[in-house]
């Protein structure tokens, strides 16, 4: 009896923690959803919507009506603008940055690259640069898992080490259930060749051509044989693909910046998260960006518009987000610069099947 009696106190102290926890929780998310601060609630909104397991929580607290309210105040216009390919002239290196008393500065590394941290009021991010765009490709576990995921992706070290690169950041969009990271979505080519093609309606092919040129495409509602017409005709070499729709439940978002011209943003764009942003210079420099953000450090993360005014302000001509979330991770020569922000994966990245990876100067 008496084993009895100290497991009912045991279970009662659980129980009431889990009820005061979940009591709490639920108290906090009420007054940031229903408190006096507008600009709280639409983040947090707009956050949560952008999240795989987590977007239940805005129907919680609001009307399919009152989500799109919001999600309309803190949108992005679409733009129909196609790349320039044109407006991007690859420079010879020592052309490049510094150059221009109002453009940026890089202090390059033997291996033509640069790493610069920063910092906004809700985030932290590095944006890596690189001088030669011939040295960025794309890194894929190729061939894929079947769907029944008997082949795992891998860590962002473990693809940019088994592509004999230095460098990388995560890449496009794929099934990410159960982090199992073995199968991408929409499109993948990788040196010329097509290794995966299977675009839904909002897919946006991001990656280079063959003159290492970083193009922009709408590929959302073409069939297989146009996209592979297209990869043809604009003689793509290494990309990846992620979403562009707004629908009220979801906000993906990919292109920020098309020809020198922003895009039309309302508000913030999007919630605050993880971020994973890829962009290119006139002379053809590449920048690569990723945040942390979901707690990590303190910080909830970026914004689109952080994103577009970080590409803007190193002068990038076009640029675009990809995979960001739990996603978002960077490495470079042998270390994490930044990881995935779960707690599982802390000092590494989740498992991925593609990442766009930075070769050294010596690998020429």
């Amino acid at each position: 009896m008496k084993f009895g009696k100290v497991l009912l106190r045991i279970l009662l102290v659980i129980l009431t923690f889990l009820v005061v926890t979940v009591g709490g929780a639920y108290y906090t998310l009420y007054c940031i959803c229903h408190g006096p601060s507008e600009s709280a609630r639409d983040l947090f909104v707009s956050t949560i919507l952008e999240t795989g397991a987590l977007q239940f929580l805005a129907s919680v607290y609001f009307s399919e009506e009152e989500i799109l309210q919001i999600t309309n105040r803190n949108g992005m216009g679409q733009t129909m603008e196609e790349v320039n390919t044109d407006l991007i002239v690859v420079a010879p290196d020592e052309e490049k940055g510094g150059d221009d008393e109002q453009e940026p500065e890089f202090d390059f590394d033997e291996n033509g690259i640069a790493i610069i941290e920063l910092t906004g009021r809700s985030y932290m991010a590095k944006l890596m640069v690189i001088r030669d765009p011939s040295q960025v490709r794309l890194g894929t576990i190729y061939p894929w898992s079947d769907m029944d995921h008997s082949k795992n992706g891998v860590t962002l070290e473990e693809l940019v080490q088994g592509a004999g690169a230095i460098a990388g950041i995560n890449g496009g969009e794929y099934f990410s259930d159960g982090n199992w990271g073995g199968r991408p979505k929409g499109i993948v080519v990788c040196d010329g060749e097509i290794q995966y093609n299977d675009p839904k309606a909002g897919d946006v092919m991001v990656g280079f051509n063959e003159d290492d040129i970083l193009v922009i495409k709408d590929i959302g509602g073409m069939t297989k044989q146009q996209t592979e017409s297209l990869v043809e005709e604009l003689q793509i070499r290494d990309a990846v693909s992620f979403k562009d729709e707004e629908n009220g439940d979801s906000n993906h978002f990919t292109k920020l910046i098309i020809n020198g011209n922003a895009r039309e943003i309302n508000g913030n764009g999007s919630g605050a998260n993880p971020r994973t942003a890829i962009g290119q210079r006139a002379d053809g420099t590449v920048l690569m960006l990723v945040t942390d953000g979901r707690g990590a450090s303190g910080h909830l993360g970026a914004t689109a518009l952080d994103l577009l005014n970080i590409m803007q302000e190193y002068g990038a001509v076009n640029a675009a987000n990809l995979d960001g979330g739990s996603s978002s991770s960077m490495y470079y020569n042998g270390a994490y610069e930044m990881t995935s922000v779960t707690l599982y994966y802390s000092t590494s990245s989740w498992r991925l099947p593609t990442g766009f990876v930075v070769d050294g100067k010596e690998a020429e």
